[in-house]
């Protein structure tokens, strides 16, 4: 008597091509880095407004080399132009301290925002969010740099009107970047 063949064991069934390539995308997707912005701070007005005049220098440089081409002069004081405006940045960056803010995730930004209602009044005037309280803790939640809610609540109330604005719009920002866009493919 002979025994039965064993069974075959199906096989995994197989990712089609276009389900393999949508894992692929998605995987990218998930990968993505979320944006970030940065906020220079520096009280040095001569370096800030050097790098502007170098900037400015560099580009009228650069415009007179591109309309007379052969003229080895000219491209040769856009190079020096653009390397004194280069030396100026860096001597900015140098002078500068940044702070850097990244984009929450959509929950954690909505869940932000209803830790921090408007007032009856406030919503009255259509404020989606108490501004005397959100935006220190937004300021602190956006921080890449671990900047505590007491500590951007000393910064929003010690600064210059400006100065707080710019720290409070890095923050807010970049939490409305978007780097997506609807198009025909």
């Amino acid at each position: 008597m002979s025994r039965p063949a064993p069974a075959k064991r199906p096989s995994p069934p197989r990712e089609s091509p276009a389900e393999g390539a949508w894992a692929a995308k998605m995987n990218r997707l998930r990968q993505r880095a979320r944006p970030q912005s940065k906020l220079r701070i520096c009280d040095d007005d001569q370096l800030r407004q050097g790098v502007e005049e170098t900037a400015q220098l560099a580009q009228r440089a650069r415009i007179f080399a591109e309309a007379s081409p052969d003229d080895e002069p000219a491209k040769q004081r856009a190079a020096e132009a653009e390397a004194a405006a280069e030396q100026a940045r860096a001597e900015l960056d140098d002078a500068s301290d940044f702070l850097t803010f990244l984009a929450l995730p959509r929950p954690v930004l909505e869940e932000l925002i209803a830790q921090h209602p408007p007032t009856e009044q406030q919503a009255e005037e259509g404020a989606v969010f108490n501004p005397d309280t959100f935006p220190a803790a937004l300021v602190s939640a956006a921080s890449f740099d671990g900047m505590s809610r007491e500590e951007a609540e000393e910064l929003l109330n010690t600064w210059s009107s400006p100065d707080a604005n710019a720290l409070w719009e890095a923050a807010w920002q970049v939490q409305q970047e978007s780097r997506v866009e609807l198009g025909k493919g």
